[in-house]
């Protein structure tokens, strides 16, 4: 029940509940000036339950109930609001020993007025004020009634009432009666003279033409010309119904007096109106047309309530199986569509990017944008959002992320000269003894003088630190251990996804998801607009990817399904 600070609707004001049968609560609630009245709320959540409470209303139009007040029929608000009514209960009258026979007849009749809408005495609490029969409360007839279960519930109600005697309705003045018969034999034979007069010897007119005119307009007519008239009924297009479609004698025909004028009148046979509840209102048009009728009156209205998708029909007017004249018009009320959910983020100031990426995706939004800006804060972490924390949005919108790098200085001062390495120490050439066995080396020749000696080639050799000099060690970077990364490439991909004929009913995007986040590409579409279509990427215009990617189809916010390009 839609019940906001304990007020139905806006006024009716709830006192308390007074039982609860089905999808039906009845409660006690307070009206204008503090009258307070029965109200019976109808929680209508499918097609078949608003069909019931059409039916419902249609056996209260049936009976014209004395306790009904008021009586709503809407998206979203479905309720009879009824009133006490005087008069002794049924059960009560059907005890005395003694009925009035008006009673018993309105009791009939009323029996006889709920049966014909699958309804039955025991539904109806009625009250009987002198010899009026009154309708207090009508409950709704349970689903899957057959008309042989409401006949038998009649006739034992019917069966209760009969018993004892039953005072019949006295004639007044019944001892009078022979009065009128006398006035009545004279006058006859008066007008037997008369008429015979005129049937043997009657004046000659000519008939008028009435095709086209109302019946009851062409009857006076013709009448008022001295003819007698019949009806009969016919069928035709294009005339209006109650019309003249033809007359017999024809028009201008010259007829005696008193002889008879036959007139077929339009009447052509009803035709049941079609379903067209959840129909797309081009499919309801079409069903109108081949079932003879016409479209009315069209109103748009929100069906988030019934779950209905956008250009699909919520109701009609006239029900579904209703019985009109052809041509007849059905209002139609057709969805605007289903809102969808709201949700909000959260702070997320501070967090890791990854973490936040999750955060928002647990709240049902997808990252659309991520801004990079250099800060002191600590690297990739969230430096601002939108939308902002705490503001409600649709699930499904985007977000945008400004994310911390790091931020470039220049060195305050230019760095020095960087010292040099020792000169490398060279070691003295050591002497080696002659192998033959003399300790000095040969003299120079007489005469011949010795070349100067060549300079040893100096080589480098490896400097061995003193030990006393700790060796310095070049501290160790574990990024610039690591080999660089590769940044993801960029790319270009095509894609095709066929969605199933039997498409749930929702909103429906396609998103891509790659290595710079997710972001929405095409839709919003209606899930009745995608059933069985095929969506696919232009092969003249690809998506730009950067890294691995994929597809992502989402329904009212929710991932749907997924295609690698």
């Amino acid at each position: 029940m839609t019940v906001q600070g304990g007020v139905i609707d806006g006024k009716y004001e709830v006192v308390r509940e007074l039982s609860r049968e089905g999808h039906v609560t009845l409660s006690e609630v307070r009206a204008g000036e503090g009258v307070t009245r029965r109200l019976a709320w109808f929680d209508v959540t499918s097609p078949a339950a608003r069909q019931g409470f059409h039916a419902y209303r249609a056996a209260l139009r049936a009976v014209n109930p004395a306790g009904l007040t008021d009586v709503v029929a809407r998206p979203g608000a479905y309720y009879a609001v009824w009133q006490p009514v005087s008069g002794l209960p049924l059960e009560e009258v059907a005890a005395q020993p003694r009925k009035d026979e008006e009673v018993v007849q309105g009791v009939q009749a009323l029996a006889a007025a709920l049966a014909t809408h699958g309804y039955a005495l025991p539904d109806a609490d009625v009250a009987v004020d002198g010899k009026e029969v009154r309708v207090a409360y009508l409950r709704p007839a349970p689903e899957g009634r057959t008309p042989e279960e409401v006949q038998r519930l009649n006739a034992a109600a019917l069966a209760a009432l009969g018993g004892g005697r039953i005072k019949r309705k006295r004639q007044p003045g019944a001892w009078l009666t022979f009065v009128p018969g006398l006035v009545f034999l004279g006058g006859a034979v008066y007008l037997g003279a008369q008429a015979a007069q005129v049937y043997l010897n009657p004046p000659v007119r000519e008939v008028a033409s009435v095709t086209g005119q109302p019946g009851q307009q062409a009857a006076r007519t013709l009448t008022d010309a001295g003819f007698r008239v019949e009806y009969t009924l016919g069928d035709a297009s294009g005339v209006d119904v109650g019309a003249v479609i033809r007359q017999d004698p024809a028009a201008g025909t010259n007829l005696p007096v008193g002889r008879l004028v036959t007139l077929t009148v339009n009447n052509p046979p009803s035709v049941p109106v079609p379903r067209l509840e959840e129909l797309s209102l081009t499919q309801a048009r079409a069903a109108l047309r081949d079932g003879a009728l016409v479209p009315g009156k069209i109103i748009r209205a929100d069906g988030t309530l019934t779950k209905t998708p956008e250009g699909r029909v919520i109701a009609q007017v006239p029900e579904a199986g209703a019985t009109i004249e052809r041509g007849q018009p059905v209002s139609l009320i057709v969805s605007t569509g289903v809102r969808g959910k709201e949700t909000y983020l959260p702070n997320l100031t501070g967090l890791e990017y990854e973490d936040a990426r999750e955060t928002i995706r647990l709240a049902g939004l997808v990252v659309t944008r991520v801004v990079q800006q250099p800060s002191d804060a600590a690297e990739n972490t969230i430096l601002d959002q939108t939308p902002a924390p705490y503001v409600r949005v649709a699930v499904g919108s985007p977000v945008t992320l400004t994310v911390a790098t790091a931020r470039y200085s220049p060195p305050a001062e230019p760095a020095g000269s960087l010292p040099l390495p020792p000169p490398p120490v060279i070691p003295e050439p050591e002497e080696t003894e002659d192998p033959s066995g003399e300790g000095a080396a040969p003299a120079e020749p007489p005469g011949e003088t010795a070349p100067a000696p060549e300079a040893p080639t100096e080589t480098p050799t490896p400097v061995t630190p003193p030990e006393s000099v700790p060796e310095e060690t070049a501290p160790t970077d574990p990024e610039a251990a690591e080999p660089e990364a590769v940044p993801d490439a960029t790319r270009t991909v095509n894609f095709r996804y066929e969605f199933p004929a039997d498409l749930p009913a929702g909103t429906y995007t396609i998103s891509v998801r790659d290595a710079d986040g997710e972001r929405q590409v095409d839709g919003p579409y209606s899930g009745a607009d995608l059933a069985g279509a095929v969506a696919e990427s232009d092969p003249a215009d690809p998506l730009t990817v950067r890294g691995d990617a994929v597809i992502v189809i989402r329904r009212d916010g929710e991932e749907y399904a997924t295609v690698t390009p």
